[in-house]
């Protein structure tokens, strides 16, 4: 069993060939990205097959208000992964005790506050987006139910990533598989047996989540060699927390512009109609899966980074970013060309509805070759993250987000109209993404070539 204890330990990334080390930490955590993305996935799925179109429309116009209303974790969980895997590098105990015990006590405040107020304005920001009346109370109590029981959520995400900041990319990979497949069981049962519609699926969600949150706590407790759970260390304490912000921040605002932004772009998509609605919400659930691979290497590079920046292994940062970026290119590469083959096959798996297959695919088609461009932009935002630059990636997403989709959407909706198309050409909302992930490649590689993320300090 010693090689099971070998594959399932942290790993130490400050030694060995960096690229093979960064592919054995980032292979575990594509597959639980992998089975993340399945949460969403099934539940459209599901619901697409046993309720219909438009309910399926629904669950994705609740998408964009989701991820505005949780980026209090994603700061959390960025900034404390930073810290945690610099801490573990240096190998200081008593400072990555203090780090993680102060990270649990900010993960439950941030909890609380967004169970209160995001369920207080859920439906208001619905209304604003002028979301169709036919699915509104759909999307509505699909975020009740999740905000509610959003302290699953919360938790996994930051507990894992501090699994993570360790080293440990397979236990939350085991959970998050387990819990994937409770979210499956659950789904069919309370939506295709027990007729609970959207609510069902929401349930499904909170409860396999939970679960996955729990296990993350219990192997955290049990790596006492690495640090100590005890309750002095989750006292918050200035020093702790307010690098956790400072680190996280940047990340947690940059998400909160995203998704501001991707809920101005879903005003201009529910203009389209249900039909379209649809379409985008099978374009992104699979945009997700593509997606994975850049957002595995990019975590991967952020801990690689981060640990030998810790061990003042600079002369390794480089050598593992080229090699890093150079493989999740390649990966995309090939996702990319899958995804013009198998198009229509990959959109019917959600919907028998053949317009709504075709509309989807063409869409699809227009982001397909973006993907090698994220690869780049990931990998060396990863490495700046890392490296304790999270400034740079945060600017960088606010211009590509704000400056440049939102105006090419709007602008090519506006030049486009027509009688028979009132609200412009549908290809507006996927040319403008595709616009700014190409430009956030070219401004990324740029800054990372200037090396200046090289000085900045946890």
């Amino acid at each position: 069993m010693d090689w099971v204890r070998k594959f399932v330990e942290p790993v130490d990334m400050t030694e060995g060939t960096p690229w093979k080390k960064i592919v054995l930490f980032a292979v575990p955590m594509l597959v639980g990205n992998i089975a993340q993305q399945l949460y969403n996935t099934v539940d459209s799925v599901v619901v697409g097959n046993y309720v219909g179109d438009n309910a399926l429309a629904a669950v994705g116009s609740a998408g964009p208000i989701l991820n505005l209303l949780i980026v209090l974790f994603i700061g959390i969980s960025v900034g404390a992964g930073i810290m945690v895997s610099q801490y573990f590098g240096a190998r200081e105990r008593e400072k990555l005790s203090a780090t993680i015990g102060n990270c649990i006590t900010l993960t439950g405040i941030a909890t609380l506050f967004v169970m209160v107020a995001a369920s207080l304005v859920a439906r208001p920001l619905l209304e604003l987006l002028d979301t169709p009346e036919s699915i509104i109370d759909w999307c509505h109590s699909y975020l009740l139910i999740l905000f509610i029981g959003v302290g699953g959520l919360a938790f996994y995400n930051i507990l894992s990533g501090v699994l993570r900041g360790l080293g440990d990319s397979m236990s939350a990979l085991a959970y998050l598989l387990v819990s994937t497949v409770i979210n499956i069981v659950l789904d069919l049962l309370f939506v295709a047996k027990l007729g609970m519609g959207v609510d069902g699926v929401a349930l499904a969600t909170v409860i396999a989540q939970a679960i996955s949150a729990l296990l993350c706590l219990l192997r955290l407790m049990k790596m006492k060699e690495l640090f100590d759970l005890k309750l002095c260390y989750m006292k918050l304490k200035k020093k702790y927390t307010g690098k956790i912000i400072r680190l996280g921040l940047p990340s947690g605002v940059t998400q909160a512009i995203f998704s501001m932004a991707m809920i101005v772009v879903q005003s201009l998509t529910n203009s389209f109609g249900e039909m379209f609605i649809a379409a985008n919400v099978i374009v992104m659930r699979v945009d997700g899966f593509a997606m994975m691979p850049n957002f595995s290497f990019g975590t991967a590079m952020t801990t690689y980074a981060g640990q030998n920046v810790g061990a003042r292994r600079e002369d390794r940062v480089d050598q593992g970013a080229k090699q890093g970026t150079l493989i999740a290119v390649g990966i995309s590469a090939v996702i990319t060309s899958l995804i013009l083959v198998f198009g229509k096959a990959l959109m019917g798996i959600f919907t028998g509805t053949p317009e709504l297959v075709e509309l989807s695919r063409n869409m699809m088609g227009i982001l397909a070759v973006g993907y090698i461009a994220m690869a780049v932009t990931q990998s060396l935002s990863g490495v700046m993250r890392g490296a304790g630059d999270t400034m740079t990636p945060m600017w960088i997403s606010i211009v590509t987000t704000i400056f440049i989709r939102v105006p090419i959407a709007y602008g090519i909706s506006f030049l486009t109209r027509t009688p028979e198309l009132p609200a412009g050409r549908q290809e507006c909302i996927f040319i403008s993404l595709l616009a700014s992930w190409l430009i956030g490649a070219l401004i990324t590689f740029i800054f990372y070539k200037r090396g200046k993320w090289k000085n900045r300090e946890v």
